[in-house]
């Protein structure tokens, strides 16, 4: 039976939810640290980032068995149950953070195609690539990665005044340098990944604009079945879906930030009918625009 590996016991009842455990191949199986469990059978309530420093072993996830090596940099999202075998000399760093608990920048880290690559589709589709699509640092890469996560680890042990707002600027500056290598990958599984990534990347951007389904098809490379079927398996949603969702949220800042009409807002975030608009908001957002203005400036 898996193990819950629980934040509670890493981040601290009062804790931010970002920190980082380092895992050595100790002599006769020894724990690295306090609730190691890398050889059992676990998962999460959190996501954790694995950084291969040196050594080799296996990643066993969700009952497949992967070979991983220094430079191997891959995302465990938090109920993916995993753990490692035949640890050889293996040196691991975990970052591990809530993204439930935490305020990212999603929208801002959504437009590099390879966050959204390495972040939200590698997990997806590790299976189905056999691991080709992971990130792969080089030893100049690895070390700009290992001095970030020694920066988040001393500043989560240290607590200092502050130290909330730095933690979340170094996991994010953690996750830009990433995201750009993984940008950079000639690897073909990567390239199929970069270019759904490049998609979401675009519609971050231009969710103002009036895409149909088969312009985002073409965009992306796939058929729209494909494309239907990869989305959603990406995203939990149509790409459509998620275009309404963007605009939905670009006229929430408006509502709050503004004193357009609600016809103006409609076509400002893309919407070509105010009726539409209104319609596709409450079912969003579960009322309608002019209730939720209203209730953000009371």
């Amino acid at each position: 039976m898996p193990i819950l590996a629980q934040g509670l016991d890493y981040f601290g009842a009062e804790g931010f939810p970002v920190t980082v455990r380092r895992v050595r191949t100790e002599p006769a199986g020894r724990p690295s640290h306090a609730y190691d469990i890398t050889e059992v059978d676990h998962y999460h309530d959190f996501c954790e980032l694995v950084l291969v420093l040196s050594g080799r072993g296996r990643h066993v996830l969700e009952g497949e068995s992967f070979p991983v090596t220094a430079g191997n940099v891959f995302v465990v999202q938090g109920q993916q149950v995993h753990c490692f075998r035949d640890r050889v000399d293996l040196v691991l760093v975990n970052v591990m953070y809530d993204p439930i608990r935490l305020p990212l920048p999603n929208g801002l880290l959504r437009r590099l195609p390879g966050y959204s690559a390495l972040f939200m589709l590698e997990p997806t589709f590790r299976s189905a690539h056999q691991f080709s699509s992971r990130l792969q640092l080089d030893r100049e890469g690895l070390g700009i990665a290992e001095a970030l996560s020694e920066r988040i680890e001393k500043e989560s042990a240290g607590a200092l005044p502050g130290h909330e707002a730095v933690l979340l600027g170094l996991l994010v500056e953690l996750m830009v340098f990433l995201s750009r290598r993984y940008g950079e990958s000639e690897v073909n599984e990567s390239q199929s990944l970069l270019q759904m990534g490049k998609l979401i990347s675009a519609l971050e951007k231009r969710y103002h604009e009036p895409w149909t389904l088969a312009q985002l098809a073409r965009f992306a490379g796939h058929s729209r079945t494909s494309l239907l079927r990869v989305f959603r398996q990406a995203t939990g949603k149509s790409p459509i879906d998620y275009l309404i969702c963007l605009r939905i949220e670009a006229a929430k800042r408006l509502l709050r930030q503004s004193d357009l009409g609600m016809t103006e807002i409609a076509l400002e975030v893309g919407f070509g009918d105010s009726n539409y608009f209104a319609r596709q908001f409450r079912l969003v957002a579960g009322r309608t625009p002019s209730d939720f203005r209203r209730s953000e400036r009371i």
